[in-house]
């Protein structure tokens, strides 16, 4: 026999403990080939003063095993603490969330019998970078961050995904008519991958009639690739569409490790009583069976976890009387699929797994543009509400050699030319641009903000305009 495969573990909190319980007994009895090495997570470490919820010594565990079965967590509430998720996902650059949604009609109850979709989601980068800031006492502001390499690693492993499972259609959602930079980069890697991928059927929808066409006509889709938080989204809706969240899996894959988890939370409110549903850590569990080449083990488990749905042998979260045969608890939910180690769905469409691991998802750097600064915007925490006097006193302000050339509050242009019916907040953009070169320096902006803080005008963050081989890499403002 080969060599055991150490794998790290996190029973985690609230029903955590019980449905990593009943999935451990599972494998074991499954005779998979496994080491387990135990970490604590979560709450009680957050106590313990670590604001990430995992202690230093279990990064070793993690970085030496390089596989993570865990657990869901409680995070507690307020600032100060970190979400555990995100941060062991982007330390380890667990760059792609494969997340697949499947109904098991007429088992489980859904209105979209036949929805079989993946979603795709990227896993370090958009609004999930953390990166907040309050700016002044009415405004907030969180960075979205999209990347040419994370999006491109992130849609050539979707594309390789859907090869390599035979499928033939992928889809991307994407908001770039108005987010045109960072959901415009998304898209236009789309098409120029899709290039290298002629016989998969592509298809671009802007992401909120995508997600209603998911939760309307669901069977039109087969994998789907998205960013962060539309990918986060779409998930949980695709996994309750199908028939529970409580039923779903997911996998955090990247160069280097890999983390298996349900997509549930730790529902502290039923921990304990023997209610909870550990189906999607199993799957979760199956599928890392699978990542590390165990897939005869996985096919195994995943077929006799079919075959007791089959059997109406259900947890309260999915049991219903016209459906169902008998209503389990945890600990005899996974007896029920021990017993059926070794048998096969009669109805629903039996699994199988593929041996080989994916190809290795590499990033081409290109060659770099031509970044010429021509300008600056300067953001300005003044509480009045007339767009005019503070542009009478920035202008007063400015230096002679630039020019105020506009100014936005929350986005719409409010000067000149604003509407007197424009609601403003404290936070003002101005933009400056130089009356005559066309050509900003670094020194320049300095000169500007020293003539501002002159004059008293509270500047709070700077954003420099850049040209890249001619092309503006900034919005030009929501004018009317």
């Amino acid at each position: 026999m080969a060599e055991a495969i150490s794998v790290t573990v996190a029973r985690g909190d609230g029903i955590g403990p019980e449905i990593m319980d009943a999935t451990l007994k599972i494998l074991s009895a499954a005779q998979v080939n496994l080491n387990y090495e135990f970490i604590d997570i979560g709450e009680k470490v957050y106590q313990e003063g670590y604001s990430s919820g995992i202690k230093p010594e279990s990064w070793e565990s993690l970085r030496r095993t390089k596989v993570f079965l865990k657990s869901p967590i409680t995070t507690p509430q307020g600032g100060g603490v970190k979400s555990l998720n995100v941060t062991i996902r982007k330390t380890l650059g667990l760059y792609a969330n494969i997340r697949p949604c499947q109904a098991y009609d007429p088992y489980v109850a859904t209105k979209h019998p036949h929805i079989d979709i993946v979603i795709i989601r990227e896993n370090e980068e958009d609004l999930y970078g953390g990166i907040e800031h309050r700016q002044t006492n009415e405004v907030y502001q969180c960075l979205k961050l999209i990347t040419r390499p994370g999006s491109e690693r992130i849609i050539r492993y979707a594309f390789e995904y859907t090869r390599r499972r035979g499928w033939k259609k992928l889809s991307c959602f994407t908001k770039d008519n108005i987010m045109k930079l960072t959901d415009g980069l998304f898209h236009s890697v789309f098409a120029e991958i899709s290039q290298e991928y002629p016989e998969i059927e592509t298809e671009h929808m802007i992401v909120d009639i995508g997600m209603a066409r998911l939760a309307d006509k669901p069977e039109q889709f087969q994998v789907i690739v998205l960013e962060n938080l539309y990918g986060d989204i779409l998930s949980d809706i695709a996994a309750e569409i199908s028939g529970s969240v409580g039923l779903a899996g997911s996998a955090n894959v990247g160069d280097h490790g890999a983390m298996f988890e349900a997509i549930h939370g730790s529902a502290p409110d039923i921990a304990g009583k023997d209610l909870a549903n550990p189906s999607g850590l199993l799957l979760a569990a199956v599928k890392m069976l699978a990542h590390i080449g165990q897939v005869d083990s996985a096919t195994h488990i995943h077929n006799a976890w079919l075959k007791t749905i089959e059997d109406g042998i259900h947890t309260g979260d999915i049991y219903t009387p016209e459906r169902s045969k008998k209503r389990v608890g945890t600990q005899a939910f996974a007896q029920a699929v021990i017993e059926r180690l070794g048998e096969v769905p009669t109805v629903l469409r039996p699994a199988t797994y593929l041996y080989g691991a994916m190809p290795e998802i590499r990033y081409n750097r290109k060659s770099p543009e031509e970044k010429q600064l021509v300008g600056v915007d300067v953001f300005v925490d003044w509480p009045g509400d007339n767009p005019s006097e503070i542009a009478d006193m920035l202008r007063a302000a400015c230096p002679a050699a630039y020019s105020l050339e506009m100014i936005t509050n929350r986005g719409v242009k409010v000067w000149p030319e604003g509407f007197p019916e424009t609601f403003c907040t404290d936070h003002w953009r101005c933009r400056f641009l130089p009356k005559e070169s066309g050509i900003f320096r670094h020194i320049d902006i300095l000169e500007l903000l020293n003539a501002l803080n002159s004059s008293r005008i509270d500047f709070i963050k700077t954003e420099n305009l850049y040209e890249f081989d001619g092309v503006p890499g900034f919005s030009l403002g929501q004018g009317q």
